[in-house]
């Protein structure tokens, strides 16, 4: 039985009201996605601090050992998480990984991201895998905002261009949501804030996904990177506004630190990646779409 909204407040980073005091692990295990988001530059490094960046890929194998290493570094860690660099429900990755470290490591909170394209379909894994707490990024709730932050889709092995994947993927996203909501998993929604594109929008995806049953809403400045890296950044009167219009529907999370696809330790008090992930063997898999 997933943990409850009370629960996480106390243990998750992503759901303390007061800043982390507790830490968690990211496993980067899926290296596959199936969307195009424009902002999105999924890279191998050691140097950049933002999602979709990882030093190394795992294997579901490996992470049972990096689980443990962690562990010994940082005894905060209560939470382990899958967020990429890819799209968790893109492959099998995750699900093989949660069932490992499930076994070896039960008292883990158990925490997933995902772009929520595949999520209505593949809602029983996400389910039956135990999954406490999914975070979902909804950039849009209009296809023609959406397209202009994503350029195609890959859907069931189909690549679906403009306001025809954007509608898919929100339709697919939402449902979801719901799906995720109504079996008691608490479900927190990350939106890229591009001003000049969705900077109005902000209100109406929030009112959206709080009546889908999402409980927690966290709004990303935008890194501009990728097909929009002359986008300007959000200001901070931008990103202010912004809240102040979703906090309208639904409970703000207010301490994003950009977390990489393979952070460690207490979000923005300690990361142990480096230490952890020096000698861990890669899977030798390219990044991809599909």
């Amino acid at each position: 039985m997933a943990k409850s909204f009370t629960e996480l407040a106390k243990e998750h980073p992503c759901f303390g009201s007061h800043g982390a005091t507790t830490g968690r692990i990211h496993l980067p295990v899926c290296p596959g996605c199936n969307i195009a988001c424009r902002f999105c530059e999924r890279s191998l490094n050691t140097t950049e601090n933002r999602p979709g960046v990882t030093g190394k890929v795992l294997s579901p194998e490996e992470s049972v050992d990096i689980v443990a290493r962690a562990l010994e570094i940082s005894p905060e860690i209560r939470v382990v998480g899958i967020a990429g660099p890819g799209d968790t429900l893109a492959s099998d990755g995750a699900f093989k990984t949660f069932r490992l470290v499930g076994q070896k490591f039960p008292q883990l909170i158990k925490c997933m991201s995902t772009n929520g394209l595949m999520l209505e379909e593949r809602a029983a894994e996400v389910i039956a895998a135990g999954i406490d707490s999914l975070t979902v990024t909804v950039n849009a709730v209009d296809p023609r905002i959406e397209a202009q932050l994503n350029d195609y889709i890959i859907y069931h092995g189909k690549k679906i261009e403009g306001v025809e994947g954007a509608k898919i993927l929100i339709e697919k996203q939402l449902a979801g949501i719901r799906k995720i909501a109504a079996a008691g998993i608490t479900v927190k929604v990350n939106t890229v804030l591009v001003p000049r594109i969705n900077g109005e929008h902000i209100e109406e995806i929030a009112r959206t996904v709080a009546a889908a049953g999402a409980r927690r809403y966290n709004i990303i400045p935008l890194i501009p990177t990728a097909k929009l890296k002359d986008e300007a950044a959000p200001t901070c009167a931008q990103i202010h506004a912004a809240r102040n219009a979703a906090a309208k529907h639904i409970e703000l999370f207010l301490h994003c630190n950009h977390c990489r696809a393979d952070a460690v330790g207490v979000p923005g008090k300690s990361e142990f990646s480096r230490l952890l992930y020096s000698g861990a063997g890669a899977v030798k898999e390219n990044f991809s779409h599909g």
